[in-house]
């Protein structure tokens, strides 16, 4: 499948300010690395979800760069870099929150997210430019409906921003003159902006029910904007928000927990947003996937039915005080999935080799593993042609169980269903500890989850502090090229 001119130049125009792109999909086509020389026809309203799925490609291979992935879940205790051979900062990051403003990570991440933010800018400009030729309330509706998806794709961008830098620019144009910093809190509220009108325009359906399988929905904007209301402490909206998830009926657990994050449970009905991958179904050719996200975390795995091998860099380990206190509270179902242990078999017959380095971890992020036995003959990525997970049902019932309980009710119900399906008793009376252990397990390792936990909850003192963390330390410095080449972002935030 080939992209028309058409559609990439339309995913690709107005972003030189980007200083270079590298690809532009939807989900399944495959991406083309040149700009073509015709102009846009704005007129052809055929062509109008273009810029919608460029921004979705930017999501896709910037936003899931291995050094976003892995400095996203090695802050809070559980999770560590799981090698001391290779990226030293990572280690002193994730292990003694010792930070160098000059790592490359840091610099990394916030160009791709930024870069994500202007190719959102810019797409929600070339549909102005569509919706000028719109002469039917059908089209418009589209329209409206697409802007939303890139407006949660947006809002998403600035969400990781606040959660790794705190005070982060708010860029309501690409060409804007000043780039100083607003406060986290001020950008919060332009997330939800965004949310809010991604609530109204789009589709109430799940992800795999979209025209585009695999879009973002209401729906997502809906649990997106929970997370936030969630870091407010504004348990009222919370419950608000993830009730109206709920309550549509849309959305379920997925019955097996292990194999949920294997390829057969690609967008099913717990996702509410996944960044997808495809291998077309074939052993060699085009691909569109995440890069190296899967396979900087993949230990070598070797398949006793057949001999085939997949592996990876051997990067994110667990700590065994994780591993130790998961085995304490009774974990089986997730504890197989979590924990990729070295010189073990996983359940679908493959061996996990031991790490060369005794000193490196050997018990991987079983979650982003999978199984020799669904690799497509030819192919060798580890974790290749999987999608990634990035909001889960799960969550939502935990976060309504959250707000139940900090509003005095009764969290029992959806609690216990996410402890249902990791066949774990029921728990009565839950509590706030209750919960919040329960999403440390049930969500490890997921785009630090467990770390926000902490810091929102005025945790991170007594779990971390021992480590080296101190409350300076809850977010990343500003990366040291930007403040080298952006002098207002040495200005204090703006707070009104």
């Amino acid at each position: 499948m080939k992209l028309s001119n058409k559609i990439l130049a339309v995913a690709l125009s107005g972003v030189v300010a980007l200083g270079g792109l590298t690809s532009c999909d939807y989900l399944d086509v495959v991406p083309e690395n040149s700009v073509p020389e015709e102009k846009v026809d704005y007129t052809d309203i055929t062509d109008m979800y273009a810029p919608v799925s460029g921004v979705y490609a930017k999501l896709r291979t910037g936003g899931m760069h291995w050094v976003i992935n892995m400095e996203s879940v090695i802050r809070d205790g559980d999770v560590w870099s799981g090698r001391i051979d290779d990226q030293a900062d990572m280690v002193n990051i994730g292990r003694h929150y010792r930070y160098n403003n000059g790592f490359w990570g840091f610099n990394e991440m916030w160009n791709q997210y930024y870069g994500m933010i202007k190719f959102a800018n810019t797409a929600l400009d070339a549909l102005d430019q569509y919706a000028a030729n719109i002469t039917n309330e059908t089209d418009m509706a589209k329209y409206r409906s697409y802007c939303g998806e890139v407006k949660i794709l947006r809002a998403y961008a600035y969400y990781r921003l606040v959660q790794f830098f705190g005070d982060v620019t708010i860029l309501r144009s690409n060409d804007q003159g000043s780039l100083r910093r607003s406060s986290k809190e001020l950008v919060y509220e332009y997330i939800l902006e965004d949310l809010d009108y991604a609530w109204t325009n789009c589709p109430r359906l799940n992800p795999n029910e979209m025209e585009h399988i695999g879009a973002f929905t209401a729906y997502t904007a809906r649990a997106l904007a929970a997370k936030v209301k969630l870091v407010q402490g504004k348990y009222a909206d919370v419950e608000t928000y993830t009730n109206d998830i709920i309550s549509s009926g849309k959305f379920q657990l997925y019955p097996d927990y292990y194999k949920l994050f294997k390829i057969p449970a690609k967008l099913c009905s717990e996702s509410l947003m996944e960044c997808q991958s495809t291998y077309f179904g074939m052993g060699s050719g085009d691909r569109v996937d995440v890069d190296q996200f899967f396979n900087c975390a993949g230990p070598r795995i070797t398949s006793q039915a057949d001999g085939r091998s997949v592996g990876g860099w051997n990067f994110i380990g667990y700590e065994k005080s994780f591993q130790e206190w998961a085995a304490n509270r009774g974990e089986t179902v997730r504890a197989t999935t979590a924990f990729l242990r070295g010189g073990q078999v996983t359940p679908d017959g493959d061996l996990v080799s031991t790490p060369s380095n005794l000193e490196n971890t050997d018990c991987w992020n079983g979650k982003w593993y999978v199984p020799i036995s669904q690799i497509i003959e030819g192919r060798t990525m580890y974790g290749g042609d999987n999608n990634v997970r990035i909001l889960r049902y799960a969550e939502v019932l935990l976060m309504n169980a959250e707000a139940l309980v900090r509003q005095g009710k009764s969290g029992d119900t959806p609690f216990n269903l996410v402890r249902k399906r990791a066949k774990m008793s029921e728990i009565k009376g839950v509590t706030i500890n209750d919960i919040l252990d329960e999403r440390r397990m049930e969500l490890c390792c997921e785009w630090g989850v467990r770390y926000e936990d902490l810091i929102r909850c005025d945790l991170a003192k007594t779990v971390l502090g021992p480590l080296g963390w101190t409350p300076d330390k809850t977010y990343f410095p500003l990366p040291a090229n930007q403040l080298n080449i952006v002098d207002d972002l040495k200005l204090d935030p703006i707070t009104e």
